[in-house]
């Protein structure tokens, strides 16, 4: 096979260290399949080697503003560059979480209340009195975190209300809107989904079990700090309510070739959508990889099937 592939990885980003990782491992998993892959970081050659020498598809791994965001989209569409994923106005709507769960919601799916607001109107309007009111409305407890990122950089869980205003500038630190939403106790699973050509199928359901109680990026990125149980541990009406939830937020997103949506189900059993990645992570210890170890498709077949098709669509 001659296919040459370039995974995009890295960027400035919070999450530059996490998409190199994801990055190597697709490079190396694509090569075992049979493919001419190489990993580019997002710099500024990056744009004149894939116009000296364009490949037959780019696979981009960036995580976060820049690669989930449609940016990288938005320029390999103008060069004509075939690659995996959605195109650049369904990332700019999925990376937007207030916008997503809008959509979501719309569809008939459980999404927790929450309101999305910059940085802005807090000076304007006096942060004391405006997260006053917000409580009120939402209630406790609530979770604080960037609209607009991933790998729960700045997000915090608020349990009293004297702590929202630290865990407010946590979250600004890391973008100018954040999501203020409320917290949903239960089982916190994920959900991949991969289209190859037969339609968007949903993979077996990872069960998320943090020591700390949160799944923050400590809990996502250090090995032995979480447990996960794939298939999730949840009665087999539920998962596939929740594989449904998947594959309809998939759907309505306008979503393409793969993504990965983070749920909760909770004491009755209700399946809440919480976010959609358009760019999974693919590290030693991610999520997507995990679930397609325990379906019926090995990951060199899936990232093989999802290079094809790109190829196949431009």
């Amino acid at each position: 096979m001659n296919d040459r592939v370039v995974v995009i990885a890295g960027g400035l980003s919070p999450e530059r260290d996490v998409s190199l990782r994801s990055g190597r491992r697709v490079a190396e998993d694509l090569k075992n399949a049979g493919f001419d892959a190489q990993v580019k970081d997002i710099d500024a050659n990056l744009l004149a080697d894939l116009l000296a020498d364009p490949p037959t598809c780019a696979f981009p791994l960036v995580h976060g503003v820049a690669g989930e965001d449609g940016s990288l989209q938005e320029v390999l569409q103008a060069i004509n560059v075939p690659f995996v994923g959605s195109d650049a106005h369904s990332c700019r709507r999925s990376f937007d979480k207030a916008i997503a769960g809008s959509l979501v919601a719309a569809a008939g799916i459980s999404v927790p209340n929450s309101i999305a607001l910059p940085q802005a109107m807090f000076r304007d309007l006096g942060a004391g009195g405006l997260l006053e009111a917000i409580t009120e409305k939402i209630g406790l407890p609530l979770i604080i975190k960037p609209n607009r990122g991933g790998s729960a950089l700045g997000v915090t869980v608020v349990r009293d209300a004297a702590e929202l205003p630290a865990a407010m500038v946590g979250a600004f630190a890391y973008g100018e809107v954040v999501l203020i939403q409320r917290y949903i106790t239960g089982t916190e699973i994920a959900i991949g989904v991969f289209d190859t050509g037969e339609g968007p199928t949903a993979l077996p359901a990872t069960e998320i079990v943090p020591d700390s109680g949160l799944y923050d990026y400590t809990a996502r990125y250090t090995a032995g700090t979480t447990e996960f149980f794939t298939p999730a541990r949840l009665p087999d009406n539920v998962l596939e309510a929740a594989a449904e939830t998947a594959v309809t937020a998939h759907r309505v997103l306008e979503l393409r070739d793969w993504s990965r949506s983070d749920l909760v189900v909770d004491a009755d059993s209700r399946v809440w959508f919480l976010e959609v990645n358009v760019a999974p992570g693919m590290t030693e210890t991610s999520l997507y990889p995990q679930e397609v170890s325990a379906s019926e498709v090995t990951i060199g077949e899936l990232l093989a099937g999802l290079v094809k098709r790109a190829v196949a669509r431009a």
